[in-house]
Parts: structure tokens; sequence; C-alpha cells
């Protein structure tokens, strides 16, 4: 489903425009633009081509978000361009990371968010627009500390509401406006 071929693009500048143009400008995350804006968020693109691999860069990345201040890094996006593009075995591997984070002790301090270019939820059709929500250039993994969840959460008054806005932005944007947002400009 992904609308360019992302083989002649850098994955992380256009993560960049992805994050630019879809999370911030459509406004899907309200917790992104801050860490965005500040330099704050580590990109990481992982040249792993077995689910092993995937674990050992995931389990780097988890070590170093503990080791680093928020104030220097407050999150990670671990891009995949070359594994996982099978959505349902990109699905099963989701708990292999999450068993990671549990077997790391860090459940309460870290949040893995998933992001697929064919991300479905359960019980929507495949062509659902609210699908976009989670819908990315590459798989990728977003490892969240909950400190900043929870500082974010504290801040934003509309917070519950984040779900439905979404819902909403993603049905009136419809399938060719969102095409068209993710084309490189």
């Amino acid at each position: 489903m992904n609308p360019i071929d992302t083989n002649s693009i850098d994955p992380v500048a256009h993560t960049r425009h992805w994050l630019e143009s879809c999370v911030i400008g459509l406004n899907l995350c309200p917790f992104a633009k801050a860490p965005y804006a500040k330099n704050k968020i580590r990109f990481v693109v992982s040249a792993a081509i077995d689910e092993e691999s995937l674990l050992k860069t995931i389990d780097e990345e988890l070590t170093l978000l503990e080791n680093t201040p928020m104030d220097d890094i407050e999150t990670t996006l671990i891009i995949y361009p070359e594994m996982l593009q099978d959505f349902f075995d990109y699905n099963e591997f989701l708990s292999s990371a999450e068993a990671l984070l549990t077997e790391r002790d860090l459940d309460g301090e870290i949040q893995i968010a998933s992001f697929h270019p064919d991300y479905q939820f359960s019980g929507t059709r495949k062509d659902d627009p609210t699908n976009n929500t989670n819908r990315s250039p590459y798989p990728m993994l977003h490892l969240l500390r909950e400190d900043s969840i929870d500082r974010a959460l504290e801040s934003d008054q509309d917070a519950d509401q984040i779900i439905e806005r979404n819902t909403q932005t993603m049905r009136e944007l419809g399938q060719a406006g969102w095409t068209e947002l993710m084309k490189r400009r």
C-alpha cells in the first residue's frame, strides 16, 4: 500500500517527511511536535536481515534510552526498510519485541508503538482510512518513554479525544488525501 517507491529514498528523510506531513501536520499525535522540534527523536535505520538481529537492535536502543537523559533523547524510531514487509509477519514479531521489553523489566518505563505501511486495526477492512493513523513509509517501532507520555498527557487537556479526532481526520482526508500527503515533496 506504500504509495511511492521507497527504494530510492533515504529512510530517515522519508520518515521525517511522514512525521512532518502526517503525524505532526495532521496532529495525529499531539505529543510529537515538541520532541521533533527540539531534535529529541532518535532515528535508527536497522540493517537487520532476520528477527534475531532485529531484537538485538531493539535491545541496544532500549539500553541507550535507559542510559541517556530524556533531555537528550526523548524517543526512538527504529526503521526496518528491509524486514517485515508483510504486515502479519510484522504483527507476529511485535510479541517478541514486547517480550524483550518485559524481559528487560522495562514495562511501565518504555512503551512500544507500532507502525507499518499496511497497518490494519483489528475489525477494519484493509482500505479503511482509519488504518492510516498507524501507517508509515516503512515497518518501524517507536520506543516511547512512559515519563514522556505522562508529561504530554498532563499538558494536553484533549488527550481522551485523540483517537476520535484521528478517526474523523482520516475519514475526512480519505485515501486519496493520504496518498497525496505521503508523496515525497
